[in-house]
């Protein structure tokens, strides 16, 4: 069986989800859609996402937050990183304001993609993100491991923004709809695990 690890960029999807406008797919079951691109003769051993919370906005902090903890329970193994803050000035008013940056979460991706490889973890990879920075660690697996296969699956309508990767196909919005995750999980004690955010509801 050939082995397959997913690496998800998770703010890198969850815009591109965003910009269908259907709020009930970023509910999304990764360890699902990781497995729904797997072949014949292929084991997904591993999905990993990589993501950051929102601190300054205790709403959709509070879902993201819900997610990760229903993500884990999928088995997806999650990576957190961080926002940085920074003062910026408004080019036509000159008003000065914060903006919160997502910090290191492509190099996170890279070198675990790039470890992997080293450590021998796989012999496919899936890349879901639409992220060039990603192109240097791709090229260097590929360099130094030419017969393991990496796949960067590009983000709803982000196959264009992926052409530096090379995207292999880019995930439609009735593949997500297929692999939601499920609106509550309870423990075999009856405590409840995690139940869906109403906003993440599907339409009736």
């Amino acid at each position: 069986m050939r082995r397959v690890i997913a690496y998800v960029d998770g703010f890198n999807l969850y815009h591109a989800i965003d910009d269908l406008q259907k709020p009930h797919l970023k509910w999304l079951d990764l360890w699902q859609l990781a497995q729904s691109i797997c072949g014949t003769g292929e084991t997904l051993i591993e999905v990993n996402f990589f993501t950051a919370y929102p601190t300054w906005k205790p709403g959709p902090m509070k879902r993201h937050q819900v997610y990760v903890k229903a993500l884990r329970h999928a088995g997806v193994n999650c990576v957190i990183g961080h926002f940085k803050t920074k003062q910026r000035e408004c080019k036509r008013c000159g008003a000065q304001g914060d903006v919160h940056e997502e910090k290191e979460t492509d190099v996170a991706i890279a070198v675990q993609i790039t470890t992997d490889a080293f450590l021998d973890g796989y012999d496919r990879a899936l890349i879901i993100s639409a992220d060039s920075d990603l192109a240097p660690a791709l090229r260097t697996v590929r360099q130094h491991f030419p017969r393991k296969a990496l796949n960067v699956i590009a983000p709803p309508g982000r196959k264009g923004h992926a052409r530096d990767l090379q995207p292999l196909f880019e995930i439609t919005a009735g593949r997500l709809a297929k692999c939601l995750l499920p609106a509550t999980a309870t423990a075999e004690d009856g405590t409840v695990i995690f139940t869906r955010p109403p906003s993440y509801d599907p339409p009736v």
